[in-house]
């Protein structure tokens, strides 16, 4: 799709429409047509969100408000609104960092948070540090301990309703996009998201995307915090509660539908993304083995099954996350066996229209297996243990006239 055919869908001309039409409102008609426009963004794909959201409007926004065009309560309805789509479709488009108005905001977040307790508006900081880190990519670390404050503050609110629902949502949205390679002190997170997880498993207070967004939060500090290990895997039991997310997911997509207006997935598979990039990082991570694990690894065949006909990019996440998982040696063979991960993986092999990423991904995972099994073991019954499912997994192979092949290639190519 070219530039100018992009401007022209109806999403991002009424989004234009309306935002040229700002500047002449009072602060009631400007909250209407920012709502419009948020709704407008709501049915932009990617391209279309590119093509809106650029420096050049950003900078705008900030000329109008120099100007006493646009009152700052609009201005952060639209901001907030702008990020939340920008993470939670994964568009990640970050454009923000380049306009005029970007020092601006963060002049803000440390004004407004040095001033005296009493004098501190609170609700104003929590709506600055959500847009900041939903729209940021080149964040200051020096903000990050006051935006952490402020949204787990928000985030840790129990009331029942809506309103306060999508609050925790936002809160917990804008914490997930502090990366892993960002340290934040312990004392400062710690207790306050495990209070947020626990209290979730058991009166199931946060929303899907809520809930995600939470262990995103916690699956980026296990980089810097190797202690949250066992926090995660025994405690929290992430294996389980992921696997169980997923489940209900998988339920609520319509995966066999036969057409499907490319880039507009449903926000069921956007979260679906989102999960499996967080059990990537976990597989990545953590090296403890527990049972509820097997039950994780299913839930991604399922994933990978059903994503592989309308919905390629899921399709290829999940490969992926197998590909790593086979390459883990707290992951046992046997669980990787029973979960019709290889089952799964043959069948994508003998498609007659290939991806080739795809593919070379399905021939990781064999070459990863094949490599295990080669390992040495010194226990007499573990040795045994390894020689029979070496042996299952070989007549699986066969059964499919992929045994000769497969050997090939882990004679020959390496990828």
């Amino acid at each position: 799709m070219s530039a100018k055919e992009i401007s022209e869908t109806d999403s991002t001309k009424k989004f234009n429409e309306l935002f040229s039409e700002l500047e002449h409102c009072d602060e009631d008609d400007q909250r209407k047509k920012i709502l419009e426009m948020n709704e407008a963004m709501e049915e932009m794909d990617k391209d279309e969100f590119t093509s809106a959201l650029t420096e050049e409007l950003f900078d705008k926004i900030y000329q109008m408000i120099e100007e006493n065009k646009l009152h700052w309560g609009n201005v952060l309805l639209l901001l907030k609104h702008i990020g939340f789509i920008n993470v939670s479709k994964i568009f990640l488009i970050y454009f923000f960092d380049e306009s005029s108005f970007c020092k601006r905001f963060e002049k803000m977040i440390v004004d407004e948070n040095e001033k005296k307790k009493d004098e501190k508006n609170e609700k104003l900081l929590t709506d600055l540090c959500e847009c900041y880190l939903l729209l940021y990519i080149q964040y200051s670390e020096e903000l990050i301990p006051i935006c952490v404050s402020f949204l787990l503050k928000a985030a840790s609110k129990n009331e029942e309703g809506e309103k306060t629902q999508k609050e925790v949502e936002m809160a917990l949205l804008a914490l997930s996009c502090i990366d892993k390679y960002t340290i934040i002190k312990k004392d400062m997170y710690l207790e306050e998201i495990i209070e947020i997880i626990k209290y979730h498993q058991e009166h199931h207070n946060l929303t899907t995307l809520a809930y995600q967004s939470s262990w995103k939060f916690m699956m980026n500090r296990l980089l810097n915090y190797k202690r949250l290990e066992d926090t995660i895997v025994n405690e929290l039991h992430f294996s389980r509660e992921a696997a169980s997310e997923l489940e209900d997911l998988i339920k609520s997509v319509d995966w066999k539908r036969e057409k499907k207006e490319e880039g507009k997935e449903g926000k069921e598979v956007h979260i679906i993304d989102r999960w499996l990039t967080v059990i990537d990082d976990y597989f990545s991570s953590c090296k403890l083995w527990n049972e509820e694990l097997a039950k994780l690894i299913d839930c991604v065949v399922r994933v990978f099954r059903a994503s592989k006909d309308y919905y390629r990019d899921i399709c290829y996440q999940s490969i992926d996350v197998l590909e790593k998982i086979t390459d883990k040696r707290n992951v046992k063979i046997d669980a990787l066996l029973k979960s019709g991960t290889i089952d799964a993986v043959l069948k994508e092999i003998q498609r007659t229209t290939l991806d080739d990423e795809i593919t070379i991904e399905c021939l990781r995972l064999f070459l990863n297996i094949s490599e295990r099994l080669k390992d040495e073991e010194k226990d007499e019954m573990e040795e045994a243990k390894r020689k029979a499912t070496k042996r299952k997994i070989f007549e699986k192979m066969e059964e499919e006239g992929y045994e000769d092949t497969i050997t090939t290639f882990n004679e020959t190519i390496v990828l």
